[in-house]
């Protein structure tokens, strides 16, 4: 028997599962290809299901690019840039990066930056002062804040 993911689908068992896959969570049209192709669908018909998707507006770059960047802001942290990144790597057209990130609220942003950093500063055990800034420094990077913010956030930090 073979598995679900070696299965070959015929054009109306992928348009129903693929809709469900829609349905469930925003997705990226590159994800859906990725799923489409794992069916053993012809480019051809592919194609015509992902059109058809976005004609019924199961997919919608924009939609996917805004849920995507305020989901990962909001539980995860993340900065602009590893959001822009990772938008990027899924196809994420630069006006939808560019809209989504202006939905970040500054205020909210600054505000999880410098709680981010607090927790952290505190998590680090290093106990020379500089040592554990450049260590906070690299893990803010890591998650994808820019450099000049984090300097501003530092200096409301209680150190």
């Amino acid at each position: 028997m073979q598995s679900s993911q070696n299965k070959i689908y015929d054009l109306a068992e992928a348009r129903e599962k693929i809709r469900r896959f829609c349905a469930y969570q925003e997705r990226s049209q590159k994800q859906v290809e990725e799923k489409l192709k794992s069916y053993g669908l012809l480019d051809l018909a592919a194609d015509e299901l992902l059109l058809e998707l976005i004609q019924e507006n199961y997919l919608n770059e924009e939609r996917f690019a805004s849920t995507f960047a305020r989901g990962k802001f909001s539980i995860k942290g993340w900065g602009v840039r590893k959001i822009e990144q990772a938008l990027w790597q899924h196809r994420v057209s630069k006006p939808n990066i560019e809209s989504a990130l202006a939905e970040i609220n500054q205020d909210q942003y600054k505000s999880k930056l410098i709680s981010i950093a607090q927790k952290k500063y505190n998590l680090i055990s290093s106990t020379a002062k500089g040592k554990r800034e450049q260590k906070l420094i690299r893990f803010l990077l890591g998650k994808g804040y820019l450099y000049d913010e984090i300097k501003e956030a530092l200096t409301h930090l209680e150190i």
